[in-house]
């Protein structure tokens, strides 16, 4: 297979993106409006929307669709800086789309299933931070270079993504993600807590680098 385009990349993550965002957190959505999905049932979603996007677009993109993803494969010299920031651009614009659709069918919906810490800040960017670096670990575990392909990358980081939501999401929300953050905040006008799940992921995702390597070994 021919290596995709940068252009093809960026507009798999756009889609990827979109699509995570617009499934997990119309998902939230749906469930604040009569109760019927429950939170087992948005884990759940979030899950298997990675799951499924892992097999659709891993050997595209290397299917990230989050930027706090990308910015570790950078630091682990496992993907070029130089295609990091439209990466990025990417990933949050198609977030930022899926809530705005989201907003547009559902004008009363509240928050939009914005990521709004239930206790204090700090309780949540520890949270956020050491729920990304898991995933992130696992992530670097069984990916190949920075490509997450394959049912055994999918299975492994949907399940991650599924059970971190599971026992944090009523916390923290369980992010671990600034773009599916950054949508939901900017079409609810809900920023004043979004620097927490801009900058713990990333932060997050960056230190399971080192302890990746450390662990697996230089490979």
């Amino acid at each position: 297979m021919t290596e995709p385009s940068l252009s093809r990349k960026c507009l798999a993550e756009f889609i990827g993106t979109y699509a995570l965002v617009f499934s997990g957190t119309g998902a939230v959505v749906a469930n604040q409006m009569n109760g019927s999905v429950t939170h087992v049932g948005v884990s759940l979603v979030f899950g298997l929307v990675v799951f499924a996007l892992i097999a659709a677009f891993g050997d595209v993109s290397g299917a990230h669709l989050n930027p706090a993803v990308t910015i570790a494969f950078v630091v682990a010299k496992r993907f070029a800086a130089a295609a990091a920031l439209p990466y990025i651009a990417a990933q949050c614009l198609g977030a930022i789309a899926a809530s705005a659709t989201l907003k547009a069918l559902f004008v009363e919906s509240g928050n939009l299933g914005a990521t709004i810490p239930s206790g204090t800040n700090l309780q949540s960017w520890v949270y956020e931070f050491l729920l990304t670096a898991g995933l992130m670990y696992v992530v670097l575990s069984v990916s190949s270079g920075a490509k997450e392909k394959g049912i055994t990358a999918g299975l492994a980081i949907g399940a991650v993504v599924g059970l971190e939501a599971l026992f944090a999401g009523p916390v923290c929300g369980a992010s671990m993600n600034p773009a599916r953050s950054l949508g939901p905040a900017l079409m609810a006008d809900k920023l004043s807590t979004l620097w927490i799940y801009l900058t713990a992921p990333v932060l997050g995702a960056v230190a399971a680098v080192p302890t990746c390597r450390f662990i697996r070994g230089q490979e």
